[in-house]
């Protein structure tokens, strides 16, 4: 009796403890699905191209309180492409009444699921862009009926309704971009069995797809495909934008070179070289230099560069110096390590036969009044002088009929024209790479604009008359780095081989007319005075006169226009 007590203690325990457990169990609330049993398609494909695509979505016990679908609204495909898909009228209904919320967010369309108790859904929606041309003219329907689910499910179908015989059939499966064949895909184009698809499991954000093929005409292609944008693209270097960008590129170099050759190549000179100067053999193994004075130095740079330059302007003073209109003073430095500085004095003498911007120049320099400048202070003095006496030299360029136009002038509309042309360009070239693939035009056109700014330095073409002086200074430029400089008359070789210098200045070889004079010094004495057109410092050399020359050339040019 002992030994069946604690047996009958276990055995209630034990009723008590399944009786607490079934309890529970009856208590506890039924779990949520946490994937879908079965996601059936019916897609019909419309003549037009179109899709009307029908999923029902199926539940296994309690529905979740809510799942998403994304569909896709751009694929990528080659060459920096994308197809571009318009899915409309999607909406989700469970029992008659509306279970979806539709957004759009980027390149996604989303529809967002409440099932509300219902274990089947019903999702619907068009879709246009799917129907796609291929290369030989045909049509191939390319779209996803599974893709974008937020949680994974057991059994994909589909089934399709198609207006006209297909040609080629396939079903993809996996992850998104797969070409993966899915488990089951059943239809031939031979049978005419309209295709039937069948796969699964899959994951969520997996996609079971279709591509079925039709003939050319069967099906219209409602295809839309947007390029996207890269740097190669935009300057694409093949085909049509490669051979419109050569086509322009060759076009405007002949433009450009036909410019050349008749406003910037100079006229056929009809004669013998027009010598401005030269050396005339006056006795035996005696010359002296020659000057016409019909042709300056100052005109004579202008004519050989087309430029009014601080060398032209420099060259001119000498000149006058040297012709006896004014006379140039080297002053004593104020100390060991000061500055060389220059004054000028107007000399006495005729100054009808001078041009008028020699004249401007000289009363700048060297003002009538009698009042002194010094080349350290004439930035101020001469900056109101230096238009007039470069616009008065480009207009003797046109007067004396070395050219047609003025070279400054016709610079200017050429050079104009090319800054337009660059801007033009650039901008072109932005706007033609941010829309097009055809960047390589605009380059092209900033290369022309480039080679017409090359073009305009070289205008204008100087007349048949001015090739012939352009002829002529080439001879004399040669002789001046050649003459032998110690055959000038015996007792005029500072007055000859002074001469010489404004012409070598402008035309090169003026150290060596220069060391010439300092040749022709024939004692150690200080030269303060021995030339009449330079004067020195009481303790100056002849010796001194290239490197104060030099330095001269190099602060009057550096002070001409200064402000």
């Amino acid at each position: 009796m002992a030994h069946r007590r604690p047996r009958a203690l276990l055995a209630l325990l034990a009723t008590l403890l399944l009786a607490q457990l079934a309890l529970f169990g009856a208590a506890a609330p039924a779990r949520a699905a946490d994937k879908l049993t079965s996601h059936a398609s019916s897609v019909t494909v419309g003549q037009d191209g179109s899709l009307q695509v029908r999923s029902v979505l199926t539940f296994d016990g309690a529905p979740p309180n809510s799942i998403e679908q994304a569909f896709a609204l751009r694929e990528e495909i080659v060459n920096q492409r994308e197809y571009v898909y318009r899915v409309s009228e999607l909406r989700a209904t469970a029992g008659g009444r509306d279970v979806g919320q539709v957004r759009t967010e980027g390149d996604r369309e989303i529809i967002t699921i409440t099932p509300g108790g219902a274990n089947e859904v019903e999702v619907s929606y068009r879709v246009a862009g799917a129907s796609v041309t291929t290369p030989g003219g045909g049509t191939l329907v390319r779209w996803n009926v599974l893709q974008g689910l937020s949680v994974p499910v057991d059994q994909v179908t589909a089934e399709f309704a198609m207006p006209a015989q297909f040609s080629d059939f396939k079903c993809v499966a996996g992850p998104p971009g797969t070409e993966a064949s899915c488990a089951l895909a059943d239809g031939t184009s031979a049978s005419g069995i309209a295709p039937r698809i069948s796969d699964g499991p899959r994951g969520a954000g997996e996609i079971v797809g279709v591509r079925i093929a039709f003939p050319a005409g069967a099906v219209a292609s409602d295809e839309q495909v947007d390029d996207q944008w890269t740097l190669g693209r935009a300057f694409t270097g093949t085909g049509v934008p490669l051979a419109v960008a050569l086509g322009l590129l060759a076009l405007g170099a002949l433009a450009l070179f036909l410019l050349h050759r008749r406003a910037g190549r100079d006229a056929n000179p009809s004669g013998d070289p027009i010598r401005v100067a030269e050396f005339v053999p006056v006795g035996a193994g005696v010359v002296e230099f020659k000057a016409g004075g019909e042709v300056l130095p100052g005109q004579i740079g202008t004519v050989a560069d087309e430029r009014v330059d601080p060398i032209d302007v420099t060259a001119t003073i000498i000149d006058l110096a040297v012709r006896g209109h004014l006379l140039i003073v080297e002053l004593p430095r104020r100390s060991e390590f000061a500055p060389t500085d220059w004054t000028f004095h107007r000399m006495p003498g005729d100054e009808s036969r001078l041009q008028p911007y020699e004249k401007a120049l000289l009363d700048a320099l060297a003002p009538a009044d009698g009042s002194s400048v010094q080349v350290s202070e004439i930035g101020p003095s001469i900056s109101g002088v230096i238009p007039t006496v470069q616009n008065d030299l480009y207009d003797d360029m046109v007067d004396n009929g070395w050219y047609d136009r003025r070279p400054d002038s016709t610079r200017n509309v050429w050079n104009q024209a090319a800054l337009i042309l660059l801007i033009v360009g650039v901008v072109l070239t932005g706007v033609l790479a941010a829309f097009t693939t055809f960047g390589l035009t605009g380059l092209a056109v900033v290369a022309l604009g480039l080679g017409l700014a090359f073009v305009a330095q070289e205008m204008p073409a100087r007349t048949a008359l001015g090739a012939r002086l352009l002829a002529g200074l080439g001879v004399l430029r040669q002789e001046l780095r050649s003459e032998p400089t110690d055959r000038m008359p015996k007792g005029l070789e500072y007055r000859e081989l002074s001469e010489v210098l404004p012409y070598a200045i402008v035309l090169g070889g003026a150290d060596r007319w220069l060391d010439a004079i300092v040749a022709a010094d024939d004692d150690d004495a200080p030269d303060p005075t021995d030339l009449s057109w330079y004067h020195g410092p009481d303790n100056w050399h002849l010796r001194d006169l290239p490197d104060s020359l030099r330095n001269f050339i190099t602060t009057v040019s550096g002070n001409l226009f200064a402000r």
